[in-house]
């Protein structure tokens, strides 16, 4: 499991012209589900995100109660070592890949996440503004 976790001034989710998701002074949080992950991967990356010292004078979201919003990104698992077209073969397939993404977003609002989604298997339009940048990759 891979993502990519971004401290932002506001993020949003939009499918077909309606709002989804949003978050303003939190995290957005880009997640993307392998073959070998399982739910104890989920589960750990639950607590990796909400424990990550990200934000401001080193704190978390679980220090601060900054909201995450997260959106699967199964480009995350792209592979261009052999040409310039990407291939997806380390990307889990969406029926094993949307279990896993509602694993980590379930086990964030266990630990008192607010947390806020995109929707999967649609074309999402993600805005975001970032704050510093800080961009951080976690890779399971």
């Amino acid at each position: 499991m891979r993502a990519v976790v971004q401290t932002v001034g506001r993020a949003s989710v939009t499918v077909d012209d309606e709002v989804v998701g949003a978050i303003e002074n939190g995290l957005l949080v880009l997640l993307g589900v392998t073959h070998t992950d399982t739910a104890e991967t989920a589960q750990t990356m639950a607590r990796k995100v909400h424990e990550v010292r990200i934000l401001d004078g080193e704190r978390s979201a679980v220090d601060t109660g900054a909201p995450i919003l997260v959106v699967s990104q199964f480009t995350l698992y792209g592979d261009v070592r052999k040409g310039r077209r990407p291939s997806w073969t380390a990307a889990a397939p969406a029926e094993v890949a949307e279990p896993l993404v509602t694993a980590v977003v379930d086990a964030l609002r266990e630990r008192g996440a607010k947390v806020e989604t995109g929707r999967f298997r649609t074309h999402m339009l993600v805005e975001s503004t970032n704050i510093g940048p800080q961009t951080l990759l976690l890779d399971l």
